[in-house]
């Protein structure tokens, strides 16, 4: 065992552990209070935000967010980011209606399902490839892919909604197994879980945690690094396409440029709910948190009548302040 390895575990490095892990948990319920907060404002300000079917509406607009915003977790855990989720939520949509639609291929479910998040992996094993591989940025890199999903989605639909028919697709996002809560916040749940599985404990996450805190030490410590940050946006990727699926399936048509900005609300998400921009640190639970703060934000204001202009200025000011709070915990960890 190495001599940084018997550092790590001595009981010495308990309290910092323990120091982490209490910030860590105190962060959690300052979002999770955040989010409390907010809804109440809400409920008092926004005429209507009271009424019953409020709640019920917001996990159904958030969990295709959310479940986009699992993948980008991994990704920024690495330190990358992924600029080309929300043009590439709308290739996958679009491929999805390609798949099931009546007027094209009509596949039955399971096996269209499948084929929509296996080019949901496609699109993330590309940009694996190009950061990996290829050497170019994770932000030149997505951005690329960003226009070129873009460009594609428009090309495949010919620039018009495409619907699908497939019986039981919409089921999967707006049906309600459990009285009050739709099947799509139910998915969502159920994918974090299997997120936070594969995060903390696979060899995915560790690996995706060592690479954003200190990628050239991970290197040299064997781990095949190029490998491994690949499959970390392969995963991204097939998030994405479950994310875009349940985002179809909410009204069953597919609207080939409807995703273009939500690449900001899934950042800001993965951001608000701890996640270091910086790498190395990622929080799943966090994630969920911020992905229905930000869909409580975003419904509060449509329904006290905010431009929507105002609303991209609220989005950005949130990332700004969570990625300045990021920094401050950083700066402060480090002074330690």
């Amino acid at each position: 065992m190495s001599t940084a390895t018997r550092s790590v575990e001595t009981p010495a490095n308990e309290p910092s552990k323990l120091v982490t892990t209490l910030k860590s948990s105190l962060q959690q319920l300052f979002v999770f209070a955040a989010l409390i907060v907010v809804y109440i404002f809400f409920m008092i300000f926004a005429n209507g935000f009271a009424a019953p079917s409020i709640l019920p509406d917001i996990l159904l607009r958030a969990a295709p967010i959310g479940i986009m915003a699992l993948g980008a977790t991994f990704v920024i855990a690495t330190s990358g980011i992924d600029l080309s989720v929300g043009t590439g939520l709308s290739l996958a949509a679009v491929m999805t209606a390609w798949f099931l639609g009546s007027d094209f291929m009509g596949l039955p479910l399971p096996i269209g399902l499948l084929l929509a998040l296996l080019f949901g992996g496609l699109i993330g094993l590309v940009n694996g490839l190009n950061i990996s591989f290829l050497g170019l940025p994770p932000f030149i890199a997505t951005l690329g892919m960003m226009l070129v999903a873009r460009g594609l989605a428009l090309v495949i639909s010919d620039t018009r909604p495409m619907q699908i028919d497939a019986p039981g697709f919409r089921d999967l996002s707006t049906t309600t197994t459990i009285p009050g809560i739709p099947n799509a916040a139910i998915i969502f749940i159920l994918l974090a879980v299997i997120a936070a599985v594969l995060l903390g404990k696979t060899l995915l996450g560790r690996y995706a945690l060592a690479i954003g805190s200190n990628e050239e030490a991970t290197r040299l410590s064997g781990v095949n690094v190029k490998v491994w940050k690949t499959l970390v946006y392969v995963t991204a990727g097939m998030f994405m396409a479950a994310g875009a699926i349940l985002y179809a399936a909410r009204t069953g048509v597919v609207q080939p440029a409807e995703g273009l900005g939500m690449e900001l609300n899934v950042i800001a998400a993965v951001v608000i709910g701890g996640t270091s921009l910086a790498g190395g640190r990622a929080n799943i639970l966090g994630t969920v948190v911020g992905a229905l703060l930000m869909q409580t934000l975003i419904t509060g204001l449509q329904m006290m009548q905010v431009n929507q202009s105002w609303q991209f200025v609220v989005t950005g000011v949130i990332v700004l302040a969570a990625v300045f709070a990021d920094n401050v915990r950083r700066s402060r960890a480090a002074a330690v």
